[in-house]
């Protein structure tokens, strides 16, 4: 779109033709608030998204290859950006105007912060709660999924019309700096689905940057487009496997070795759950 292009958008799209064309209109729109470049990455959609994206979208440009899952999606865009900072914007998103001129602003003027996400409205009205989110260490990973309380994991103990310092923001819209991608290798490709966002926001943290929450803005997220499969256990069990790896990679070296085996089983344990849930109970 622009010459000296600041911000690159990455979307990554599966099957979501109608979807992606709204919010490829809502980024036209805001094209004036910051120079950008759009990539959309396409996993292999048999919907036309490709060619939809040719023909009505020829300031984009369009990347393809198989369904290789998320982090390997998004990645595939990385040899092609331009832009100082990065967004990874699902295609099931609708940005209202500011939104890009604020967060960028953000960026540019706090130089500890690594990564950002604004709020995100769902269809209903209501905020989506993984727009913030702990880490899942054991505690809350058991309070969340055992005890069904999840108010530590989803921040809501903080008001969520207060910027803040969160653990991780969701891959829905992410806003980080190209330079700070690069040193810490993009997103995790062992993740195929689920996860993804969470283990970069532990790499930026690690590495020394904070993650910022930013409320004054907002996007529509219809959220979960491209997994609505309703007699598929893909997302559930994916969410799960995507947990114990998180788990292994990041938080298994900051416990005892029976601890750590105990945490595997409650994980097992929860998959198994789900599974008996979707078989019998369903």
């Amino acid at each position: 779109m622009a010459g000296n292009i600041e911000l690159s958008i990455i979307i990554l799209n599966y099957n979501t033709k109608e979807l992606l064309a709204d919010c490829l209109n809502s980024i036209k729109k805001c094209e004036n608030e910051v120079p950008l470049e759009v990539i959309v990455s396409d996993n292999g959609s048999s919907d036309g998204s490709s060619r939809l994206v040719k023909q009505k979208f020829p300031w984009v440009k369009l990347l393809m290859g198989g369904n290789v899952g998320f982090a390997k999606g998004n990645n595939r865009a990385r040899p092609y950006v331009k832009g100082k900072m990065v967004l990874f914007l699902n295609p099931d998103t609708v940005l209202n105007k500011n939104v890009l001129k604020e967060t960028t602003n953000y960026l540019k003027n706090h130089d500890d912060v690594g990564a950002l996400s604004c709020k995100l409205i769902l269809p209903s009205g209501k905020i989506d709660k993984d727009a913030r989110r702990r880490f899942p260490t054991p505690w809350i990973s058991f309070m969340r999924l055992f005890l069904r309380n999840g108010r530590k994991y989803w921040y809501q103990d903080v008001d969520p019309n207060k910027i803040q310092e969160v653990d991780a923001i969701q891959g829905a819209f992410f806003l980080t700096w190209k330079d700070i991608l690069d040193k810490v290798g993009w997103f995790n490709e062992d993740y195929f689905f689920k996860g993804e966002d969470l283990d970069l926001c532990w790499k930026i943290k690690k590495a020394g940057w904070r993650i910022i929450y930013y409320p004054n803005v907002f996007i529509h997220h219809l959220k979960g487009a491209s997994t609505k499969e309703s007699k598929s256990l893909k997302p559930t069990f994916a969410s799960v496997d995507a947990m114990e790896m998180f788990y292994r990679k990041n938080l298994w070296k900051n416990y005892p070795i029976l601890f750590n085996w105990f945490v595997i089983l409650g994980i097992r344990i929860f998959k198994l759950l789900r599974w008996f849930k979707h078989k019998f109970l369903l």
